[in-house]
């Protein structure tokens, strides 16, 4: 394992084209089909980066900003923000690409991932390397995000 990894390091980015199977029963892209998408980009995005299996730890912030309709171009872009010690918060955005290549954002969701060694157990992932002033801001962002989480767990949320 490396003892950090940058940002872009673990960066996916995921296209759909919309099929009538991905659409809810007003023509709009269903919210659960979108979700799956965003828990698998995550995934991956956590794996690149602990270079281990993960499982999803938590869900939030998940905001629905525009629809997509059949026929159009998704891109759901997901990257790392924070890192603690076994855990990774990752965001993933989603757009909607136009045929020109101008994208729309729908939906931007924050997932926390922890990775997982040989026997299901949390282990310690890379540090993060923060290379730009908008890297900063995203970590910055997470801890109070992290702090938010920890009082609705207090909460029993």
């Amino acid at each position: 394992m490396q003892e950090g990894k940058r940002v872009e390091d673990s960066q996916v980015e995921q296209v759909h084209l919309l099929f009538p199977a991905h659409l809810n029963g007003s023509g709009r892209l269903f919210g659960g089909q979108l979700m799956q998408w965003i828990d698998e980009v995550s995934g991956i995005v956590a794996r690149r980066h602990s270079e281990r299996n993960i499982i999803t730890a938590a869900i939030d912030n998940l905001q629905f900003k525009e629809g997509a309709y059949e026929g159009d171009t998704v891109v759901l872009i997901g990257r790392v923000t924070h890192v603690g010690n076994t855990s990774m918060e990752v965001r993933v955005d989603t757009y909607v690409e136009s045929l020109d290549g101008v994208r729309k954002p729908i939906n931007r969701a924050y997932i926390v991932m922890v990775a997982l060694d040989e026997n299901e157990k949390p282990v310690r992932v890379p540090r993060l390397i923060l290379e730009t002033p908008g890297e900063k801001a995203e970590w910055e962002g997470a801890e109070r995000r992290q702090e938010y989480r920890k009082l609705r767990r207090q909460e029993g949320f």
